[in-house]
């Protein structure tokens, strides 16, 4: 686990640069003339604001105080900063919300380090949908959720281990499979716990699908909690499962192309998703090592159909490819004809939709916390690769240059991932 004190090289506290690289970004403190009578701790000079959740998008600076957005204004004076961070010809964006990850660092060989491959790639919250369950939640709180740098929230995992073992299969004794066990766990961690989770893949539940369905539908109706319902294989038809879930439930992996996926034969819609979205059902990419294919994407985004959150569900068996990061993923979308304000939006309002996670995110509005993305939007030629192998080509591609985490400053290290 990367320690709040060995990430500290990376943060700027009280106005004071500890490290990073200039080029990328720089916060420098303002000089005695300038600094007559600041009003504010940290200002973000220079960058072109884009928060869909207040339909912005020009060029604006943002001042924080306190922890909190003070203001988002053209043209704030650097006389009002104690700090001035420049972001000058890069984007300002909410800080990003990946709804879709796997942080249990040292818990298992899937789930990886948040602050690592989440706060130091734009990423301010996180949320961790399943890598534990009633088993393993307090020890999640206290070695991972407590002293990360990253917001963090968590999913139960149906399975009281959920996928810590990393083992296939785990669903096949249902004993394990305990809605009490979960009501109680999820009650006993609220507000951390924003969530349950079930995955139905056939290698998971075998013929057991729709029944561990049932009892996760039982323990998200009792702790009063969405329910996220892993796709991609299943046993059973999607129509059997789709047709089961909640308003404000979450189907996530949408965009794979697996067997049982949300086209028909005929690459059409199944009519089960259209009323499963009209009915109030969110759709959630979940990216993964094997969960987003190309084809399926165009032909979805060709019927008007666009994921409502796009995640990366970040784990170490994709850190290294084919997902990378969250701001990675979500350039994919850039070369398949959404605009910026959509992705961006996709990763910063819409999952304060599905999930309550008890303090407003996803917005730079005045008195709501200071989580800030700025990012660099590189011009060139990138190819893009999904789950698959196939490969798409963009003019664009989304890098990280610094996050703001509560109005605590950290210069990122993001590589170019991507071949150019």
């Amino acid at each position: 686990m990367l320690t709040r004190r060995q990430f500290s090289k990376f943060i700027i506290g009280s106005g004071i640069l500890a490290s990073g690289n200039p080029e990328r970004v720089s916060a420098t403190p303002a000089s005695p003339a300038q600094s007559a009578s600041p009003d504010c701790d940290l200002l973000v000079k220079g960058g072109t604001v884009i928060d869909p959740g207040q339909n912005l998008h020009a060029a604006l600076d943002v001042a924080v105080k306190n922890g909190k957005i003070l203001e988002v204004s053209p043209d704030i004076p650097v006389a009002r900063a104690r700090s001035i961070v420049s972001a000058k010809g890069k984007i300002v964006t909410p800080g990003l919300v990946d709804a879709h990850v796997h942080v249990f660092e040292g818990m298992g060989p899937i789930p990886v380090n948040p602050d690592l491959y989440c706060l130091e790639r734009g990423v301010t919250t996180a949320v961790d949908t399943g890598s534990t369950g009633y088993a393993g939640i307090a020890a999640f709180k206290k070695y991972v959720i407590r002293p990360s740098a990253t917001r963090i929230y968590a999913l139960l995992d149906i399975n009281g281990f959920g996928v810590m073992m990393g083992l296939a299969g785990e669903y096949g004794n249902l004993d394990w499979v305990n809605s009490q066990s979960t009501v109680r766990a999820a009650e006993e961690n609220k507000p951390d716990v924003v969530g349950i989770k079930c995955r139905l893949s056939r290698e998971t539940t075998g013929p057991n699908d729709l029944e561990v369905l049932k009892r996760a539908l039982e323990a998200a109706d009792a702790s009063h909690l969405p329910l996220m319902v892993h796709i991609g294989d299943s046993y059973s038809p999607l129509r059997e499962i789709i047709s089961r879930m909640r308003k404000g439930d979450v189907l996530t992996h949408c965009l794979n192309g697996r067997p049982n996926g949300i086209l028909d034969a005929n690459r059409k819609l199944l009519p089960e998703v259209l009323q499963a979205r009209q009915q109030g059902i969110f759709f959630d990419l979940g990216h993964g090592s094997n969960s987003f294919d190309f084809d399926v994407a165009e032909e979805c985004l060709q019927q008007n159909f666009i994921p409502d959150t796009i995640s990366s569900d970040l784990a170490a068996t994709s850190i290294n490819g084919p997902t990378f990061d969250l701001i990675t993923t979500v350039s994919k979308f850039l070369p398949l004809g959404l605009s910026l304000d959509q992705v961006i939006e996709r990763v910063t309002v819409r999952p304060t939709r599905v999930f309550n996670f008890g303090v407003e995110l996803g917005s730079l509005r005045p008195g709501t916390v200071a989580d800030i993305s700025i990012i660099e939007v590189r011009e060139g030629t990138f190819v893009f690769a999904d789950t698959d192998g196939k490969k798409r080509t963009g003019r664009q591609k989304l890098q990280s240059a610094a996050t703001i985490r509560g109005g605590r400053l950290y210069v990122n290290r993001s590589e170019d991932l991507v071949n150019s």
